[in-house]
């Protein structure tokens, strides 16, 4: 079972050249390919090094191919601007000739408030009364409220989802607070996008039915300690004509909101010719 160590390890990005990194796949990754979550962590890191003195404000990422978990993952960052108040960067994920994804990250220097408001955190059952989720391992806990059955076609309920997530031990504040809360927003809008239509359910994915993660866009709005535990609060206000659109809310240990998501998700048929044989996941 993949330890914490693991991937906090994929997070250090070894520099091969002027804006270039070489990068290791956490093996824990869900069906046999990189995790979205992982590309995410460490596209954050990478976008952060154009300007150490700025905290990663968001990060908007296009899945562009599936990559492969035994190959190594070559990261591009060119610098788009930096300045006084503000920095940006693109970021390049590619395994050889195969590019992965391309993700746009601002960067921005911490200033008073002005004004200040939040959205009030959700009544919902605490961590302790909330069972453990699919992907729960020795790196990160996973709850779920009400113990919602993700993978059951029949269990049928409404197009949201509350989700705790914490890595214990972890040191996880700064950028790599942000890496790894960045790596648990990844796996659960489609899910949510699934809940109101009975006969379809996550485990049918890349089985049954195809399913990918096309764009992911993450903000931070306070800073992360990703040790401690946050409620992830999903909701999915559209599915059809092949896709999902989601968001979510994540919530601190204090009940703040420290960050927000949307995602655009694809959830069809196989087309013609895809369709893996019985007992096989699709590689698509």
């Amino acid at each position: 079972m993949a330890e914490l160590s693991e991937l906090l390890g994929v997070l250090d990005l070894e520099p091969v050249g002027e804006g270039r990194y070489r990068a290791q796949n956490f093996s824990a990754g869900p069906g046999g390919v990189v995790f979205g979550g992982q590309l995410l962590a460490q596209s954050i890191v990478a976008g952060a090094t154009i300007d150490p003195t700025k905290e990663v404000k968001s990060i908007h990422t296009v899945f562009a191919r599936g990559g492969a978990l035994d190959t190594p993952l070559d990261i591009e960052v060119e610098a788009m601007h930096t300045g006084r108040a503000l920095a940006s960067a693109t970021v390049t994920v590619r395994q050889g000739e195969r590019l992965c994804t391309r993700s746009l990250v601002l960067l921005s220097a911490v200033e008073p408030d002005l004004i200040r408001h939040g959205v009030g955190v959700p009544a919902v059952a605490g961590p302790a009364e909330a069972p453990p989720g699919p992907g729960e391992g020795n790196f990160w806990e996973v709850r779920i409220v009400d113990g919602v059955d993700l993978s059951d076609p029949a269990a049928v309920g409404p197009p949201e989802l509350f989700v705790w997530v914490r890595f214990p031990g972890a040191e996880a504040q700064g950028v790599r607070g942000q890496a790894l809360l960045a790596y648990a927003t990844d796996g659960f809008l489609i899910a949510t996008a699934m809940r109101p239509h009975e006969g379809i359910g996550q485990a049918m994915s890349h089985v049954s039915i195809s399913t990918s993660v096309l764009s992911h866009t993450l903000t931070f709005h306070e800073p992360i300690d990703a040790s401690g535990w946050h409620l992830l609060a999903h909701e999915s206000p559209y599915a059809g004509r092949g896709r999902s659109y989601g968001r979510a809310n994540i919530f601190g240990p204090g009940g703040e909101v420290v960050a927000s998501f949307v995602q655009d998700n694809m959830i069809r048929d196989f087309p013609e010719g895809q369709r893996p044989k019985s007992g096989e996941r699709s590689s698509f």
